[in-house]
């Protein structure tokens, strides 16, 4: 029996049944949730106020994006980014009458108002990225996709060049070429060869593409070699597209260009043989502007005392550098670690040096051992890039 305590008393009020009170807490929560779908529902049909930024709504219109804002550009990966917001390069959008959007790029004036470039060879490729091409360093010729000077100024020296500390200790650049002659020989050396050996890619071998992008994955500088005509030619000839001092210059330079054609991501072009090429300036001036003008560098294996490279290079004002001691002139472990012993000591007197070798397996073999302990004595091993100097 219940009593209904706000009746008068004294008087009786019909039972209407039990009345149920709802706590204060249940109706709060209530209240939320319905607030709550509401909200949601708010969101779901309200657009959200989006910034559309440098939007050209007609057609035939020039939109001057910035910069910093347009320097991102999708890539050959498939939709990753790669921005270079220092490059200081111009760059104008223009929406076509089919809707396309056609983006050129020019360079800036250097006015003193603009980015300032400071460590430029901090901008280097995304390791992610590292065995494709950066398409702004190509440029389409009848020979092929060769490289060229960014429209920003930056050039493939720099962008595929290996980092290195800076540090003024002794360093020491070991190139292994002959990448591309031997399959077994080339996988070989990509796979087993640490990855601070620059490795050098011959234009007449195979299946260059396939070994520069796993050679690039694994952290190597990449050169390409390039056959030059050889003192003792032709009972001695270096192969298909060999540059010869007899032929016109644009025919040597159609050679130069198919070789560059067959990979990229390369920092520069070694010599491979050259004694009498290197030696002849009339013949070797326009490939080595030609190499100049492209933003590469040039390796000489210092195989000939009389080699005008680096008289070339210094007029130019191209990246140049000598290679100072062929390492596996005898193909035997033992005497090849000798020759990296002496490399290494040229390179405590002088600060620096280059060794040349070959992929053979003992030349292989006797590079991890030496590599695994040069660390421990001080030894920095770098890319070649890291020796090429520009010759102003």
């Amino acid at each position: 029996m219940s009593a209904d305590l706000h009746a008068p008393l004294g008087q009786s009020r019909k039972d209407r049944g039990a009345r149920r009170r709802v706590p204060l807490s249940s109706l709060a929560g209530g209240l939320a949730v319905v607030g709550l779908l509401g909200l949601s529902s708010y969101s779901t049909f309200t657009p959200l106020p989006l910034t559309v930024l440098h939007q050209t709504d007609q057609p035939g219109t020039t939109d001057p994006a910035p910069a910093e804002a347009a320097a991102s550009k999708p890539d050959a990966a498939g939709g990753m980014e790669a921005s270079r917001p220092r490059s200081g390069a111009n760059v104008e959008r223009t929406v076509t009458d089919d809707g396309s959007v056609v983006t050129k790029y020019s360079p800036k004036a250097r006015d003193g108002r603009g980015p300032v470039l400071i460590g430029a060879q901090d901008v280097g490729q995304d390791p992610r990225m590292a065995s494709l091409p950066d398409e702004n360093l190509l440029e389409d010729t009848p020979e092929g996709r060769i490289p060229v000077v960014g429209p920003d100024g930056l050039r493939p020296v720099d962008l595929y060049a290996r980092p290195w500390s800076g540090a003024r200790g002794t360093r020491v650049a070991i190139v292994v070429g002959g990448i591309g002659l031997s399959q077994t020989g080339s996988q070989k050396a990509v796979r087993e060869l640490p990855p601070e050996i620059t490795l050098a890619f011959a234009s007449t071998g195979n299946s260059l593409t396939r070994w520069m992008q796993e050679a690039r994955r694994k952290g190597h500088e990449v050169l390409l070699q390039v056959p030059f005509e050889p003192i003792d030619y032709p009972s001695n000839d270096p192969g298909r597209g060999t540059l010869l001092t007899g032929r016109p210059a644009d025919e040597n330079l159609k050679n130069l260009h198919e070789a560059m054609a067959r990979m990229t991501n390369y920092t520069g072009i070694m010599n491979y043989m050259g004694g009498r090429f290197l030696a002849d300036g009339e013949a070797l001036e326009p490939v080595m502007r030609d190499i100049g003008k492209r933003g590469l560098l040039f390796l000489d294996d210092g195989s000939t005392a009389r080699s005008l490279s680096g008289d070339f290079a210094k007029a130019i004002g191209m990246p140049q550098a000598y290679g100072n001691l062929l390492l596996d002139g005898q193909l035997d472990r033992r005497a090849i670690l000798d020759k990296l012993d002496e490399l290494e000591r040229i390179a405590r007197r002088g600060g620096g040096a280059i060794g040349t070798a070959s992929a053979f397996d003992e030349t292989i073999l006797a590079i991890r051992e030496w590599a695994k302990e040069a660390s421990g004595r001080g030894i920095e091993i770098v890319g070649v890039s890291a020796f090429a100097t520009d010759g102003e």
